[in-house]
């Protein structure tokens, strides 16, 4: 067995898909069409919409190669993904070189406006939809599949277009030393799990190992840096693969807003979460302060945030729910807007917005547009409005459903990490 088959042997993701009667799969699709009205989630795509995704997978080595001229060429850098075991779509893939007195982190989004742009008919289904909805077992896509999971996705081993943010950072305090967005053509080397990525983090003979092993380094620094500054980390113990991930698409996301802002000076789908009150954050560090076996650190007290860090740092398992929970009722929702004053309270940036995930998010793939025009769309307060409408419907969406998978016995976290697998009564007897 391989060490990257013995990684997902012993997890949720070896065990199978859960097993379910053709009648609870009923019930369970009953229960996500009612909540799609509810909420107004399309499920199905237009015939229209999945026509014109069609047409824009034909001929794309042919179009890849014209696009080479106009585009910086980067299908020589050593470049890879890193992603759940399940994902269907790759948008986001990494590079990372040092040199003598700096890094440079390239984050390579899939370019999805080259094929989704405001005069198509994928473009107003999108802006329709909002986002992808994930629900466990089953995905209500913001792009029609057909096209996310084939030319729009960074597979490995195959040309694609990109738009890449490259960083070059400062060794010693890793700020933007310069930050360059372009469009490009890259190639993936591999495609990772999170799990494969781990390994791969500890066997020095392996392929990517001495890539990832550096990019960990940065990342986990610019993870403890932006902890010392203030940025509330609720999860406490990502592992390492996450922690890349998560620091290398906040610094692209950080830079292309940053570029938008200050460089060019225009609006954009910014990301704005409000601070709560000071009452507020008294009465969350008073609740977290009251558990059995918990204790804010004296010294924080000031700094809601970092006394919130500390804590989970420091506290038992068991009471890790009940301190996320403390700190989530108190939070204002943080909602897309045309500019960005206010920033990002929990995350402690002056600056933020969303550019990574275009597949999956309207905010990224309007995003993608201004950067590429330099220009705004007229309905941008509007645009702005429905994303944030959209992701608040999503959220409860998503809730409500694995409220109601847990009500007929089935563990949300097993059906997300495993679906499902429909078996006739007679079988399932069978096996029991």
């Amino acid at each position: 067995m391989s060490n990257d088959a013995q990684a997902e042997a012993g997890t949720a993701d070896a065990q199978g898909p859960v097993e379910v009667s053709e009648d609870l799969a009923r019930h369970l699709e009953n229960k996500r069409e009612e909540l799609f009205e509810k909420f107004e989630l399309r499920d199905e795509f237009p015939a229209e919409v999945l026509e014109e995704a069609e047409a824009r997978t034909e001929g794309v080595t042919d179009e890849i190669s014209d696009e080479i001229d106009e585009r910086k060429d980067l299908r020589d850098l050593t470049t890879w993904t890193t992603d759940p075991i399940d994902a269907q779509d790759f948008d986001d893939a990494l590079s990372i070189e040092e040199r003598e007195d700096e890094y440079v982190l390239w984050v390579h989004i899939a370019d999805v406006t080259h094929y989704v742009n405001p005069d198509t008919a994928m473009w107003d289904e999108a802006v329709e939809r909002g986002n992808t909805v994930y629900l466990p077992g089953y995905t209500v896509h913001m792009l029609p599949p057909v096209l996310a999971e084939t030319v729009c996705s960074l597979v490995a081993n195959e040309d694609r277009l990109a738009h890449t943010v490259e960083m070059h950072l400062d060794k010693e305090n890793l700020s933007y030393e310069n930050i360059e967005i372009y469009k490009s053509v890259i190639q993936s080397d591999e495609r990772l799990t999170y799990s494969q990525a781990e390994n791969r983090l500890e066997d020095p003979e392996a392929d990517l190992h001495e890539e990832n092993k550096l990019v960990y380094e940065v990342a986990n620094r610019m993870h403890e840096q932006r902890k010392e500054d203030g940025s509330l980390v609720l999860n406490p113990s990502r592992d390492r693969a996450h922690t890349i991930i998560e620091e290398c698409m906040l610094k692209a996301n950080k830079a292309v807003t940053h570029e938008l802002m200050w460089n060019r000076g225009v609006e954009a789908m910014y990301r704005v979460h409000p601070q709560p009150s000071p009452d507020e954050w008294s009465e969350a560090l008073r609740e977290i302060q009251d558990l059995d076996g918990v204790s804010i650190p004296g010294d924080t007290w000031d700094d809601p945030r970092k006394a919130v860090n500390a804590t989970l740092e420091e506290a038992p398992g068991r009471q890790l729910d009940k301190i996320q929970w403390a700190v989530m009722k108190v939070m204002p929702r943080a909602k897309y807007m045309n500019d960005p004053f206010g920033g990002h309270h929990a995350l402690n940036f002056e600056i933020y917005g969303h550019f990574t995930s275009p597949i999956r998010r309207l905010s990224d793939l309007i995003n993608h547009w201004i950067v590429y025009q330099n220009d705004v769309p007229e309905n941008l307060i509007e645009l702005c409005d429905r994303a944030s409408d959209k992701q608040k419907d999503a959220e409860q969406c998503e809730r409500e459903y694995k409220n109601f998978l847990q009500e007929v016995g089935l563990d949300p976290m097993a059906v997300n990490n495993r679906g499902i697998e429909v078996v006739d009564e007679s079988e399932a007897e069978k096996t029991l």
